[in-house]
C-alpha cells in the first residue's frame, strides 16, 4: 500500500502492464541490477530488466536478492529469522539450506529488524512474482561490507542456472534534471565497466551491494548492459529534484 498497492488484483495489472511496455530481447540473464522506488516512480524501470527472465520462468528457482540498509546501521550482511516472505500476491519461501551455508561466514549477521521495514527487498518480489513459476528466496540486507566480503557470499550461492542474482539500487537522489542525467551516465558507464573505483557513495544507494556484484562478475567474466536509464522527472515527478533509475544485465 506505499510502494506499490495492497489489492493482488491491482498490484497484477500494474506489474503486468509494466512488463508489457517493454522489449522482449536479449538473452536470460544471470544477475540484474534494478531500482526499488515507488512504482510508479521506478516500475517501468525495473521491467526492463524482469522482462528479459521471462524465458527462464520455469528454470529459474533460486533468487539471491541483496538491498541497502535503508534504517538499521549494521555491520555486513543481514539474515533473517522468517521462513516466507508475503506480498499480496502470495508467499515466497526463504532458502533455509542456503541460509545456513552462508551463515557461518564472519559479515553474515542475523538481524531481524534490518529486515522488518526494509523496501529495498520488498518491491523487487512482485515483480518475481509475476515472471517466474517458483522460487526461493536468498534475502540479504546489505550494510557497511567491502566488495570482498559481499564476493565471498556471492560465490557460496552463485549456483548454476536456476539461480538468479538480484541488486536493488536507485541512482542519484534530489539533483536536478540535468545533473542527475550526467551522473547517471557516469554511475552507468561505471557499472558497465565493472569499475568498483568510479561509483561514489552519492551516485548509488545500493553502491555497496552493486560493487559486491561488480567484483563478482568480473571474476566470473561476465559483462554488463545498461537496458535503461530514467529518473523519476521521466516517470511520475517534477525535474526539479529527481531520483535516478537504472536497469543492468548480466550475461
Amino acid at each position: 500500500g506505499t510502494f506499490y498497492p495492497a489489492d493482488s488484483t491491482e498490484l497484477t495489472e500494474m506489474v503486468q502492464s509494466y512488463i508489457g511496455e517493454t522489449e522482449d530481447s536479449g538473452p536470460v540473464p544471470k544477475a540484474i541490477i534494478a531500482p526499488h522506488a515507488g512504482y510508479i516512480y521506478s516500475g517501468p524501470v525495473a521491467a526492463s530488466a524482469y522482462r528479459r527472465l521471462r524465458p527462464a520462468h520455469d528454470r529459474i528457482t533460486r533468487v539471491v536478492l541483496l538491498g541497502p540498509s535503508h534504517h538499521v546501521p549494521l555491520r555486513g550482511l543481514a539474515i533473517c529469522r522468517a521462513e516466507q516472505f508475503a506480498t499480496p500476491l502470495g508467499l515466497i519461501p526463504i532458502d533455509s539450506p542456503a541460509i545456513e551455508l552462508i551463515s557461518h561466514l564472519p559479515q553474515v549477521v542475523l538481524l531481524d529488524q534490518a529486515h522488518t521495514l526494509e523496501h529495498s527487498l520488498e518491491v523487487h518480489l512482485p515483480f518475481l512474482q509475476t515472471v517466474l513459476d517458483h522460487f526461493t528466496l536468498v534475502p540479504l540486507v546489505v550494510g557497511d561490507a567491502s566488495p570482498e566480503e559481499i564476493d565471498e557470499v556471492l560465490e557460496q550461492l552463485w549456483g548454476g542456472a536456476e539461480t538468479l542474482i538480484v541488486v536493488s539500487s536507485d541512482l542519484s537522489h534530489y539533483h536536478g534534471y540535468d545533473v542527475a542525467l550526467k551522473m547517471d551516465r557516469m554511475t552507468s558507464r561505471a557499472i558497465e565497466g565493472l569499475h568498483i573505483e568510479d561509483i561514489g557513495y552519492d551516485q548509488a544507494c545500493g553502491r555497496v551491494p552493486i560493487c559486491g556484484l561488480l567484483r563478482t562478475i568480473a571474476r566470473y567474466g561476465l559483462h554488463g548492459k545498461t537496458i535503461d536509464l530514467r529518473n523519476s522527472g521521466d516517470t511520475a515527478g517534477p525535474r526539479d529534484r529527481v531520483v535516478g533509475y537504472g536497469a543492468y544485465v548480466f550475461n
